[in-house]
């Protein structure tokens, strides 16, 4: 009897981690799917990021729900992902999405919620190199500044034209351009081996090395080569 309630066992713990391993796969390509559709809000929202910028934007990031560390010192996590324009110089279409995760700093939820959902556009290729390569932090090894949104940037200060990231925050329906200095940027290849069901760093995602957009990741390429399929900037 000992042998067979051995095996049950061996059964059970089996199936169990096989289920905790499948559910952690399904949470992050949730994640991914949520990416697409905060991405289609932001843009449905009336004064939202200027057309010109995205059009302009070589690498987009969501980040959605971005929430407060509970450290008693400020500061916020959130987990999301990465989107650039396929081609040597970002001039292609959209490429498949890198998952990624950004930390520190008491930015972002300034609008009054404590869950907040980012949106970051890198607009030129030192910023976009960065990202890619290595671990990130703004205002040191990449500039950032708050994105100005509405119709036009005729307003728009120098310094946010300027900046390699610009941006935009959404929290409790409120949309605007939020500070992000002091944050960490960063790859979370362990997300993005759970979206492909295999480990590939972010380089080889997002410099598009013949990765293919995964279903979960479809929704956002799909509203950023809708509303922004050719680089203007180039």
């Amino acid at each position: 009897m000992s042998r067979y309630l051995g095996l049950a066992l061996c059964f059970v713990f089996g199936a169990t981690a096989l289920a905790a391993q499948g559910g952690d796969q399904n949470k992050e390509q949730a994640r991914l799917e949520n990416c697409g559709v905060v991405m289609q809000e932001v843009l449905d929202v009336p004064d939202n990021i200027p057309q010109e910028l995205l059009e302009k934007a070589e690498c987009v990031i969501v980040i959605p729900s971005m929430t407060k560390l509970a450290m008693g010192i400020g500061g916020s996590y959130g987990r999301g992902a990465m989107v650039c324009r396929s081609g040597k110089g970002f001039n292609g279409p959209w490429g498949a999405p890198a998952m990624y995760a950004i930390e520190g700093g008491s930015f972002g939820l300034q609008l009054g919620g404590e869950s907040t959902d980012l949106v970051l556009l890198v607009m030129n290729d030192r910023g976009a190199d960065a990202l890619i390569n290595s671990k990130v932090k703004i205002g040191a090894n990449a500039s950032a500044a708050a994105g100005p949104k509405g119709r036009s940037v005729t307003a728009s200060t120098d310094a946010s034209l300027r900046a390699e990231i610009l941006s935009y925050s959404r929290s409790r329906g409120l949309f605007a351009g939020v500070s992000i200095d002091g944050a960490s940027l960063h790859p979370d290849d362990d997300a993005t081996e759970q979206v492909y069901g295999r480990r590939i760093k972010a380089r080889t995602i997002l410099t598009g090395k013949g990765v293919a957009v995964p279903p979960s990741g479809r929704h956002l390429v799909d509203v950023l080569q809708k509303n922004a399929a050719r680089n203007q900037s180039k």
